[in-house]
């Protein structure tokens, strides 16, 4: 149940508060999310709220990345081993993976200007909109929270920020390609193994393959939380704001533009 009925009344709406997390329209830099794309397809959509699409492009780019063996190609190329790049990687599946990399990039970027639009829309209508819901699965309400602490359990291990603002399916996400990535990696005993000040056995039983999943997935742990962490902060303010001068302001109050209070 939720603390809402309104049924089809309204065109758009700015949010929705459900059990697995909240979903809101805000202004957002079409760029930014075309750079997430760029660096891992399916993180431009989820900043988007386009969860299906964004999983499949996730998913996809873990695929892809594995059979064509593009990360260690990366690698190769980086360290100016051009001959061993193209040795390595298999080019009966590359040219599958360039399409649908760049339609990664292109509908976010769509996506986010669309939005953009919508919101504008919905924030003049300023439709009533779901605060509060409980269900079976658990429940979950606007309240403030603090950007710096959902940052800070972020960059603790990916998931913990997003678990923090109830972001469940963000958190499932980062949580479950965490823990692949940390496994196939060795990316746990590589560290343990520097701070043991043994630099060469951390660099052989490091697999660069998995560990370049690593930086991507981790600094959009970051973002993400962050980010909207803020946004739902500010939805939070608007929503008591309209709450409180609806139930509790005079009808005869009248701020006058430059007017101190």
């Amino acid at each position: 149940m939720n603390n809402f009925r309104n049924k089809y009344r309204n065109r758009y709406y700015q949010a929705n508060v459900t059990a697995f997390g909240t979903i809101q329209l805000h202004q957002r830099n079409p760029l930014i999310v075309g750079l997430w794309s760029i660096a891992f397809p399916g993180f431009g959509h989820f900043l988007v709220h386009k969860f299906i699409t964004g999983f499949a492009l996730f998913f996809w780019e873990f695929f892809i990345n594995q059979i064509t063996h593009l990360n260690m190609a990366i690698m190769y190329t980086f360290n100016g081993d051009l001959a061993q790049a193209k040795d390595i990687l298999d080019e009966r599946y590359i040219y599958l993976y360039i399409p649908v990399y760049l339609f990664a990039i292109w509908d976010s970027y769509r996506v986010a200007i669309d939005e953009n639009k919508i919101h504008l829309l919905a924030e003049r209508e300023n439709a009533k909109y779901t605060t509060f819901t409980m269900n079976p699965f658990g429940n979950n309400f606007l309240d403030k929270k603090e950007p710096w602490i959902a940052l800070a359990w972020s960059m603790a291990l990916p998931s913990l920020g997003q678990l923090y603002i109830h972001r469940l399916l963000g958190a499932f996400l980062q949580m479950i390609t965490t823990i692949i990535v940390y496994l196939n990696s060795n990316l746990v005993e590589s560290i343990h193994y520097c701070l043991l000040g043994d630099f060469l056995k951390a660099r052989e039983v490091l697999d660069p393959q998995w560990v370049l999943y690593y930086p991507s997935i981790y600094f959009y742990g970051l973002y993400d939380a962050y980010s909207n962490t803020v946004e739902l902060e500010k939805l939070f303010n608007r929503e008591q704001a309209d709450f409180l001068k609806n139930h509790h302001q005079s009808k005869h109050f009248v701020l006058h533009k430059g007017e101190k209070v």
